[in-house]
């Protein structure tokens, strides 16, 4: 990563990503539309920056070296993922990377998450490489199904 500050989007609890994050002499900012998730993140790292928003409508008006959005982005339907992505890369400084997960192919399932309905959800590879090219970024790398992160495609991308 180029730089330090790191702008973490669905950080949930703040563990075990954000913790990482800061173990490596990161400044994190967390955003989780969640609540209680912030409040626990805040518990957990309170030396860190916590915020209650939607990925979708983000608007922090500042820029970041790294936006990560790890196991959160899938969990919009296809129309908001590309909401959020573009509401992602805006918040990217000259150099930045974006580093997210998806699914393994386009499509959706419906799962149960501590009794409550939970959305998984993917676009196809080709229009996550096309959206993150038509908002100004070059792909660094793509895993498909990377089996050292439970089968789940990662992205890489940066602003030059």
């Amino acid at each position: 990563m180029p730089g330090r500050r790191v702008l973490d989007v669905g950080c949930g609890t703040g563990t075990p990503v954000a913790a990482w994050l800061v173990a490596q002499d990161r400044a994190v900012t967390g955003v989780d539309a969640a609540p209680a998730m912030v409040s626990r993140a805040r518990a957990a790292l309170p030396r860190q920056r916590w915020i209650e928003a939607d990925m979708r409508d983000l608007a922090l008006g500042e820029s970041f070296d790294g936006v990560l959005a790890w196991c959160s982005l899938f969990h919009l339907a296809p129309d908001d993922q590309r909401r959020a992505l573009t509401r992602l890369v805006a918040h990217l400084g000259p150099g930045g990377v974006l580093m997210f997960t998806s699914g393994t192919s386009e499509g959706f399932a419906l799962g149960v998450f501590a009794g409550a309905p939970l959305y998984h959800g993917s676009l196809a590879s080709g229009e996550y490489r096309a959206r993150l090219e038509g908002l100004g970024l070059e792909v660094l790398d793509h895993r498909e199904a990377d089996p050292g992160c439970g089968g789940l495609t990662i992205w890489l991308a940066r602003r030059p």
